[in-house]
């Protein structure tokens, strides 16, 4: 049952409340301690969930995102109070996702698993992608307010999206980095290059990504040569063919892009976990504010459950 409702095991979600105790602890006091407060310490209403209780209400609305009025059906208390409560809830365990991000260290020596073709990319690398999550159309029929629900339409997706970019560690598979959230029809080398997260990365350690982040290897400090795409499609040849066919592109360079499209997979599968988790797969309801702390949140859990899970990929 607890699985069905947050993702976690009974061992895991203990060791995700043991490690969230000492943030909502802080938060508390600094409430306390904040210096437009009128009543003495220990004065006003007390929480009728403990820490436990908060948590778990958390980790399940983001896990399946019900609304506050059913999720104040189960807790015993009013959607007001639900509100209030994920307001301060969700940066901590955003803050508590953050924890658990870690670049690829370029002291550890790793097997290299790859086609010959791909000997030449770095052992090293973080492999960047981003997904669309749909969002309710910004009010206002006035100019302005097409004008923003403009911004927000994909034309990819035919509706009102929000773009995440994420991170993740060639080799473990772990989230690494979450970038800003961003409307939808924002281009992914543009979202990459907002979020300065190629610059953030530790020496020796590449980039990599689909055909949407071409040009990442101008973006790298350390030279092209970390920054890798598969091999686009010559230009200026075969022009007659028929659309679709794939005849034009050099032999080599499928292979290279089978075995390179292999090797980018984790990402692929990084994002299907995250969006296992209901508030970022189902339509937004909160207006696209706080979306990053979200992704945050379900990313510090998505990578204890690897963590736990295996082990070893981790020593």
């Amino acid at each position: 049952m607890l699985h069905s409702l947050t993702g976690l095991r009974a061992a895991e979600f203990e060791q995700l409340v043991k490690e969230v105790r000492p943030l909502f602890d802080s938060a508390h006091q600094q409430r306390y301690a904040r210096p437009d407060r009128v009543r003495a310490l220990g004065g006003g209403r007390h929480a009728t969930l403990d820490v436990l209780e908060q948590t778990l209400l958390t980790v399940m609305w983001l896990r399946l995102y019900p609304t506050y009025e059913v999720l104040g059906f189960f807790f015993g208390i009013s959607h007001s109070t639900i509100s209030r409560l994920l307001a301060r809830t969700v940066p901590l365990l955003a803050q508590a996702g953050r924890d658990t991000m870690r670049m690829p260290d370029p002291g550890r020596k790793h097997r290299r698993q790859m086609s010959q073709l791909l000997t030449e990319l770095p052992e090293l690398a973080v492999v960047i992608d981003s997904w669309e999550q749909p969002v309710q159309r910004p009010e206002g029929t006035d100019e302005g307010g097409k004008r923003e629900a403009d911004k927000w339409y994909s034309g990819k997706k035919k509706r009102h999206t929000i773009k995440s970019q994420v991170g993740v560690d060639l080799h473990t598979g772990a989230l690494c980095d979450v970038g800003e959230s961003v409307p939808g029809p924002v281009a992914d080398i543009t979202l990459l290059k907002a979020s300065g997260l190629i610059l953030r990365l530790p020496p020796g350690v590449g980039g990599e990504g689909d055909l949407g982040y071409v040009g990442i290897g101008q973006l790298h400090p350390q030279g092209s040569g970390y920054g890798n795409t598969p091999r686009r499609k010559p230009r200026g040849r075969d022009k007659h063919r028929p659309r679709g066919t794939d005849k034009a592109r050099p032999p080599e360079d499928r292979e290279y892009n089978r075995a390179f499209a292999q090797r980018r997979v984790v990402v692929e599968h990084a994002i299907c976990r995250l969006r296992q988790y209901a508030a970022l797969r189902q339509v937004d309801r909160h207006h696209r504010r706080e979306h990053t702390e979200r992704v945050e949140a379900v990313a510090g859990l998505v990578n204890r459950k690897m963590q736990s899970r295996l082990p070893y990929l981790f020593i």
